[in-house]
């Protein structure tokens, strides 16, 4: 009898150890998806910003452009 209870107690320290390694397995297999969930955030800013990058320099090439035409404009003035 007495070694039923032993084999029963044992039985259940293992189920406990499963259980718990379970749990931390899914820990951490959820930290590993919040990690990759920070690294595609940090992807999509470093896109943004080289977004941002590309309209200023659309920017500062139509401002050239308009600028380059305004001195044309003024180099015809004269010849009027």
């Amino acid at each position: 009898k007495k070694e039923e209870e032993k084999k029963k107690k044992k039985k259940e320290e293992e189920k406990k150890k499963k259980k718990k390694k379970k749990k931390k397995e899914k820990e951490k297999e959820k930290e590993k998806e919040e990690e990759e969930e920070e690294e595609e955030k940090e992807k999509e800013k470093e896109k943004e910003k080289e977004k941002e990058k590309e309209k200023e320099k659309e920017k500062e090439k139509e401002k050239e452009e308009e600028e380059e035409e305004e001195e044309e404009e003024e180099d015809e003035l004269p010849l009027k």
